[in-house]
């Protein structure tokens, strides 16, 4: 019997056919030029919404800055009128940004402070940086209504203190005190 012809293993490699190409079956791989221009879309319309709403917070980031500065002002002023001296009678003498401290007020005397040319130390000299506050609309001291700070509380014995700063973007806080006569 005739002897079966053995090859070299390296000449079995050599002689081996070329791989068929490999099909998937119905389904195909990869993307479409289509689907392509979709995703950047989609991913381009919401980095523009991400970045305009970190826009707009950073633009807006100032406002709570002014609205402290604002309050920080109120309350000055509002400590500044409940010092006074608290009596029935006014001493005609009101307030303004001259006599603020050249004269003796009492508490119904800043009824109808305001200010138009920026907030100013209590001597009258500016203050760099608040040209753009205003203490507008004008202060105003009231009489309290019956039982505001309780049945114990007199009307004649108290007033209602209210004072209103104006930042430079136009927005008004208010504040409001109370003064009574101890």
């Amino acid at each position: 019997m005739p002897r079966p012809l053995r090859l070299s293993r390296r000449l079995a490699m050599s002689i081996r056919r070329p791989a068929a190409p490999r099909t998937r079956g119905p389904y195909q791989a990869g993307v479409t030029l289509i689907e392509l221009v979709l995703a950047i879309v989609i991913i381009g319309v919401s980095l523009g919404g991400i970045l305009g709403a970190i826009g707009f917070v950073t633009k807006n980031s100032a406002d709570p800055l002014l609205r402290k500065q604002a309050i920080v002002l109120a309350e000055s002023l509002l400590e500044e009128i409940e010092t006074c001296d608290m009596i029935a009678a006014a001493s005609n003498t009101a307030v303004t940004i001259a006599n603020r401290l050249t004269s003796y007020h009492v508490v119904s005397d800043y009824n109808g402070f305001s200010t138009s040319s920026g907030v100013t130390a209590a001597d009258g000299t500016a203050i760099s940086g608040l040209a753009s506050y205003n203490f507008k609309p004008a202060v105003s001291v009231s009489a309290i209504s019956s039982g505001e700070l309780g049945a114990s509380v007199l009307t004649t014995q108290a007033v209602k203190i209210t004072v209103s700063v104006t930042d430079p973007e136009g927005i008004v806080t208010t504040l409001t005190g109370y003064r009574t006569a101890y």
